[in-house]
């Protein structure tokens, strides 16, 4: 079968290799789609940053891999033992390997699990026409959900897990910071909760016109005083929460500055260089910076029930790739920021 192997910076090799069979309590799917995530560009550019270069403690598995962990399939052998699933069910893969005995793993915190592995970054994942997962890792897509979309359920339970720590509610008065595909995930996840007040900063004129044609508020922080407009709008009571998706020093330094008495920002990004922020109105305010780090089960199943009650739309921002299209079409015109989104489709016509 055709997989898409990473062997570290800047080499990635379409290749035939063995299909995978399933184990004991793993289920084989043939997959649907398969998203490329900052991550892996990350991976792609500067890595191996979280791909192993030594067995992983979970997985047993290191460079080269294949990549992909975020993805949907549907189900085309069953490992002995597995019950309740079956040949043909469709479903997304919440890909997260967790130790289940860490403080964080007894607490149900399984997301920051002391020796958390993902599949496709510490062991081989996705981007491939076939893979194997453990059924733990299983959410049932309905029929009205398209294999396009389960593979959104990953990234999009992201930043529903992190709209959720904004413990916001209707009513509330809510600011993205960056609308990438996350900044996209958090505008849907904070509607899905019955926000109507949210705002999207944004400096690029594409990602702002890609977000508004999906109906969201825009502040361009090139030519809005984004802090007074917040002020003003609220009263001077400041938003119920900011979430930080860009990642740069300029967005959260304003996202700072328009977060209400203690309410908090919520970081959801990926900071690749230092930030040299002024802390004074998050002491003047009481406010504080929350961390955000991938999901779990519950908001797996919170995305996907959106996606059933059709809360989300793919129009505008992802793009869809043959498998041997993936560093010219997917990581090259990704890094160049030439598409928002990109989904490999590995399987073509068959899936």
């Amino acid at each position: 079968m055709k997989a898409a192997v990473y062997h570290g910076p800047n080499k990635l090799e379409i290749a035939d290799v063995d299909e995978p069979q399933p184990s004991p309590g793993t289920v084989k799917i043939q997959v649907g789609f398969n998203g490329i995530c900052g991550t892996d560009l990350h991976e792609y550019y500067a890595g191996p940053i979280f791909v192993p270069t030594e067995p992983h403690p979970l997985t047993g598995q290191q460079l080269p891999l294949t990549l992909g962990h975020e993805f949907s399939g549907t189900i085309t052998a069953i490992g002995d033992g597995v019950t309740g699933w079956a040949e043909g069910d469709r479903v997304a893969v919440e890909p997260i390997y967790k130790c289940g005995h860490c403080s964080p793993c007894r607490a149900g915190n399984y997301n920051v699990c002391q020796q958390i592995g993902f599949h496709g970054l510490m062991s081989d994942g996705g981007m491939a026409e076939y893979t194997v997962v453990p059924t733990s890792m299983l959410h049932r897509l309905p029929d009205n959900v398209s294999l396009e979309l389960g593979a959104l359920v990953e990234p999009m339970s992201v930043a529903y897990h992190a709209a959720t720590l904004g413990d916001v509610e209707p009513g509330d008065t809510a600011m993205v910071f960056g609308a990438g595909p996350i900044g996209i995930g958090l505008w849907f996840a904070l509607r899905g909760k019955g926000l109507d007040d949210v705002f999207v900063v944004e400096p690029s004129p594409t990602r702002r016109a890609a977000i508004e044609a999906l109906g969201a508020q825009t502040l361009d922080p090139t030519a809005t005083d984004v802090p007074a407009f917040i002020a003003e709008h609220t009263g001077g009571d400041g938003a119920d929460a900011v979430f930080d998706a860009a990642g740069v020093t300029p967005a959260v330094a304003t996202a700072l500055a328009c977060v209400g008495s203690r309410r908090p920002m919520i970081s959801v990004a990926i900071y690749e260089k230092p930030l040299e922020t002024p802390l004074l109105n998050l002491v003047m305010n009481e406010s504080r910076i929350q961390g955000s780090l991938c999901y779990t089960g519950a908001d797996f199943e919170a995305v996907i029930a959106l996606m059933a009650d059709g809360r989300y739309d793919t129009t505008g921002w992802v793009a869809r790739i043959p498998i041997d299209d993936v560093v010219d079409a997917g990581f090259e015109a990704l890094h160049a920021g030439k598409k928002m989104k990109v989904l490999v489709d590995p399987n073509g016509a068959r899936a």
